[in-house]
């Protein structure tokens, strides 16, 4: 009776996921432990195929091979400023990074330090997370989730979480230390939305009453002595980019209508190319033209099944 009684308390105990999946590199002959990690640290399930594919594309990035130098400058600082040009991977990767070197453990074993990484507008932070948790082969609003005006898709596994300045703000309202989050990247700093400087003012306080917090600074430009200086001369980090071939054709006349006929180009273009092997900029001179080209160009795209909605 012993016995039995024993079995059913093992069979429906509670266990954290740590532990599953270290039984289950265990049971895998203890290969996830030597190193090959083929078992998932967050779902404690094995990687597939498609992870693999896409790690190989990671390591690509420029931001790849500044891995172990940008973890041993955040291991050795509170604050980092790191400047990395558009295209060096710096969004999606860094996050990674930090959660692969920090301890995310809480006191409260429901739940687990966040790393959070703002970004300036919605639909950043929605794609970012959903390409990130592809990466980390996890699901979205589990593991990696994102927090934006009305919406909130994260949960109590949530690890990682992208979300708008705004959103950050609205959560230091009633957690003044963001007692939640181990680690906070403010991404696209250089852009100096009114949210983002009120951040500024708002961390620095934070970071003096918590030691254990830390803070990275991202910027695409190479003005970056005004956030050193801010926060006490942080160390500064440089990621370059890629160079892609870039071609320059002209009309062989004159347009009448310079933005018709700059819509007219992108229509053509991605028509007739992969939207995942070429990129196509057109320059609109008048700020005001932006978001009608948009309009037209994007709901000719849905119309033609061309480009989906995400």
């Amino acid at each position: 009776m012993g016995t039995e009684r024993k079995r059913k308390v093992s069979l429906f105990d509670v266990v954290d996921e740590s532990s599953v999946s270290a039984k289950l590199a265990k049971s895998n002959g203890g290969i996830a432990a030597q190193g090959n990690n083929l078992i998932n640290r967050w779902n404690g399930r094995p990687y597939s195929q498609r992870y693999y594919e896409i790690l190989e594309k990671r390591k690509t990035l420029p931001v790849w091979h500044q891995k172990e130098e940008f973890l041993q400058v955040l291991k050795s600082n509170q604050t980092l400023v790191l400047v990395g040009e558009t295209g060096s991977g710096k969004t999606t990767q860094i996050p990674q990074f930090i959660l692969d070197a920090v301890d995310i453990e809480a006191p409260d074993k429901r739940r687990k330090y966040m790393v959070g990484c703002t970004q300036p507008r919605r639909v950043a932070a929605m794609s970012v997370s959903r390409r990130v948790a592809e990466e980390m082969d996890v699901t979205i609003g589990e593991e990696v989730g994102y927090s934006i005006r009305f919406e909130d898709c994260s949960s109590a596994r949530t690890v990682l979480k992208y979300l708008t300045d705004g959103m950050l703000l609205r959560e230091a309202m009633t957690d003044p230390l963001l007692e939640r989050y181990k680690v906070i990247v403010l991404d696209e700093a250089h852009e100096r939305t009114l949210a983002t400087d009120v951040l500024f003012g708002l961390l620095k306080e934070v970071l003096r009453n918590r030691p254990d917090l830390k803070l990275v600074v991202m910027s695409a430009t190479l003005e970056a002595e005004k956030f050193q200086g801010y926060f006490n001369s942080a160390p500064l980090m440089k990621v370059p980019g890629r160079l892609h071939p870039v071609e320059i054709l002209y009309t062989q006349e004159p347009e009448r209508d310079y933005l018709e006929a700059a819509i007219r180009t992108v229509i053509v273009a991605v028509s007739q190319y992969s939207l995942m092997k070429h990129m196509v900029s057109s320059r609109l001179y008048a700020s005001a033209d932006l978001p009608w080209a948009s309009s037209v160009i994007t709901n000719f795209f849905f119309s033609t099944q061309l480009l989906y909605p995400a």
